[in-house]
């Protein structure tokens, strides 16, 4: 994926500090059977505040590596109980 790139998943684990687990699905077709298939890629995503957590529909942007796996950033809530684009919550 490039830089920019905006995806939308939802949040499978929120465990370790500022980071959440986010599990995107697409739907495929057996290219002989025309048969619908689900697949799902996990990313590790930077959450600075520790607001989301699992269950939350969550979009997530490209950007440089912040660590050996997390080369993601959360950039705001699709839907759920996480907080709005700017990522802010009462501290």
């Amino acid at each position: 994926m490039r830089k920019k790139d905006t995806i939308q998943g939802r949040v499978v684990s929120d465990k370790m500090d500022k980071t959440v687990v986010v599990a995107v699905e697409t739907v495929q077709r057996h290219p002989l059977y025309k048969k619908a298939r689900r697949r799902v890629k996990k990313y590790m995503a930077h959450d600075e505040g520790n607001v989301y957590h699992v269950g939350d529909r969550v979009e997530i942007t490209g950007s440089r590596p912040l660590s050996l796996r997390k080369r993601w950033r959360v950039v705001g809530s699709v839907s759920g109980r996480g907080a709005t684009a700017e990522g802010g919550g009462e501290e």
